[in-house]
């Protein structure tokens, strides 16, 4: 871990972290602790990447993330983002698929790194996963990195999504659970067969969902699809449609929603033990 980035972790994020919430960790005996990996995490709230980032650093565990670009425009924070090596996304751009070619890079170098596989904010109204995009499944496949799955819940309560606000007092519970490392070597190496490429996302996104229900302590429904259910739009929660029928039911015709942009970087058992800080 290099100086600077102990000094902004430990000297100012984490910090800032405790003064607004109080965080429990349960399962970090799972972090791999030599050689690179994939750390990849549900998304319900723009304090997300600093709260799976502190559970990681408090393990002295850097993790570099792949970070929206807008984050690095934010006066001081944005510094912060730079100096520590984190990685830039520019989302809707030429530039898109950059991070994850910087990612790989990171990857084979060693480095650990984290992938918030929907690409966004969730939308959905229930705040569960939602369909997950293709750029970790990707990376994980070429590189044959091991993926670490988290869970989170309770950043949201902090800091809602889409200006719904900040809420630092009373300090709130942060819960986050780690799952067991996997691999995707099932799904071969070949990231054009996109078909394996699809049932590799569907299965990291199937992992985080597993550790969001044992937080939750409820069953997660089908996950939200902006193909299925409707893209709402910059900033905005989305609306369910009815679930698709099952092979067993007659099907009702197809009324197609709006369909999501093309996305140009496409880009466990709960353990005993339980950290607070």
């Amino acid at each position: 871990m290099s100086r600077f980035y102990r000094f902004a972790a430990r000297g100012a994020i984490i910090p800032f972290l405790k003064a607004v919430s109080k965080q429990h960790v349960t399962g970090t005996e799972n972090i791999p602790r030599n050689g690179g990996f994939i750390a990849v995490a549900n998304h319900l709230s723009n304090l997300d990447p600093l709260t799976a980032m502190r559970a990681l650093v408090d393990e002295d565990v850097p993790i570099y993330s792949l970070a929206k670009s807008q984050l690095f425009e934010i006066p001081i924070l944005g510094h912060v983002f730079s100096a520590g090596g984190q990685i830039p996304v520019y989302r809707d751009s030429a530039n898109a698929g950059n991070s994850l070619v910087e990612a790989e890079k990171r990857l084979r170098a060693g480095d650990p790194i984290m992938i918030f596989p929907e690409g966004t904010l969730s939308r959905d109204p229930l705040q569960w996963p939602m369909t997950g995009k293709t750029g970790a499944a990707r990376l994980a496949m070429r590189t044959g990195a091991p993926l670490l799955p988290m869970g989170q819940w309770g950043a949201q309560n902090v800091l809602g999504a889409y200006g719904s606000g900040f809420r630092p007092f009373p300090r709130k519970d942060v819960h986050i659970l780690i799952g067991e490392p996997f691999d995707l070597a099932e799904y071969g190496s070949d990231t054009s067969d996109h078909e394996a490429v699809r049932a590799a996302t569907a299965e990291i996104m199937r992992r985080i969902t597993e550790l969001v229900e044992q937080l939750r302590g409820e069953k997660a429904p089908r996950p939200f699809d902006m193909k299925y259910d409707g893209d709402p739009g910059k900033g905005n929660i989305g609306v369910r449609r009815p679930d698709p029928p099952t092979p067993s039911e007659p099907s009702a015709p197809e009324v197609p929603g709006p369909q999501e942009p093309a996305d140009p970087g496409d880009v466990a058992p709960q353990a005993d033990t339980e950290r607070e800080s």
